[in-house]
């Protein structure tokens, strides 16, 4: 049996604007590309290292030679790579190696996978955290290029005005506005009847992950999405209990793999689904494709933040977002 080789390199990639949350701002980010070897073949995966899961750069690097240097005849990467936790590592080894198989049969990942193919989607486009006028002016800008379907960052205090602000100059957009655990318990009744007023769609994880217990005693005036509250199959008993929707990252579930496992979980227990993403390039957004055509809600968005993008990039119209071509990934 050939062994794979693996190349790991990290690059910082600049941002077309700060990209601005509840616990962070950023005007750049590190992403780590994975490129395996194997017999004249290639394969390569991208990952987004995550500080709110304990996660750097150096981390997921060293996570990934230290894999890659424990293959054996025994103990080929295909079988390592099951077994290392959920993450961003995990994630970069996993989607790299279901493109070189892909690349070795001559087929695509979908087909493999025995999934659908991919059909061209809609994304929404991620307007960050800021004064309320100065997020609908960014709305205004996305709008015009063509994007309607708006994720706005939300921070607590704040987040009602943010919300109307918006809505007054996009009254016919999808709006879904993201609280990355700000809001609390003791809000949660008020905010929801002012994002209902405003037509929200959906409200992504408002209560801090440790603290969602409180969601079981309010009305779900608007459905409510689980992002750092689900990272795994082994939070979906409880996450049903306390919301309506669950958002599936390949980052932080640990790749494609991991992730279509989830998406099944989260059907055989009644809730919907969001395909999310770190933020990435479009190699990193290809493999999350495939989950798409069952998903009621899409973010993948990475690329439209970016200054620069890989060639051959997705293939992007206004925030319609079409399959990856093979030269991308699988």
């Amino acid at each position: 049996m050939t062994m794979i080789d693996g190349e790991v390199t990290s690059k910082m990639w600049p941002l077309s604007v700060p990209f601005v949350i509840s616990r962070s701002r950023r005007t750049e980010v590190e992403l780590v590309c994975l490129r395996l070897h194997q017999s004249g073949f290639s394969g390569c995966g991208e990952c987004s290292p995550n500080e709110r899961y304990q996660e750097t750069t150096a981390s997921e690097v060293a996570k990934i030679k230290a894999v890659l240097a424990r293959q054996s005849p025994d103990q080929p990467l295909e079988e390592l790579v099951q077994n290392m936790r959920p993450g961003a590592a995990k994630n970069a080894i996993d989607c790299a190696l279901w493109d070189l198989t892909a690349k070795q049969q001559g087929q695509r990942v979908w087909q493999l996978m025995g999934l659908d193919e991919p059909k061209p989607f809609t994304s929404v486009y991620t307007i960050s955290l800021g004064h309320p006028d100065m997020m609908a002016a960014a709305a205004l800008s996305a709008i015009n290029r063509g994007c309607h379907h708006l994720k706005l960052k939300g921070g607590g205090e704040g987040d009602k005005a943010r919300v109307r602000a918006v809505r007054a100059i996009a009254p016919d957009a999808k709006i879904i506005i993201d609280a990355n655990e700000s809001w609390q318990a003791k809000h949660l009744s008020e905010y929801l009847k002012v994002m209902a007023g405003e037509g929200v769609a959906l409200v992504e994880q408002p209560l801090p992950a440790k603290q969602d217990n409180a969601l079981s005693a309010v009305k779900h005036l608007v459905p409510i999405c689980a992002d750092e509250s689900c990272l795994t199959v082994e939070d979906i008993p409880r996450v049903a209990k306390l919301y309506d929707f669950i958002n599936i990252k390949l980052d932080k579930a640990g790749g494609l793999t991991a992730a279509i496992e989830l998406q099944n979980a989260a059907f055989a227990h009644d809730l919907g689904i969001m395909v999310g993403c770190m933020l990435g390039t479009s190699l990193a957004m290809a493999p999350a494709t495939l989950l798409a055509n069952k998903a009621k809600f899409i973010d993948l968005d990475g690329p439209f933040l970016l200054k620069e993008d890989y060639t051959p990039a997705l293939m992007i119209e206004g925030s319609t977002l079409y399959a990856p071509k093979a030269e991308l990934w699988g």
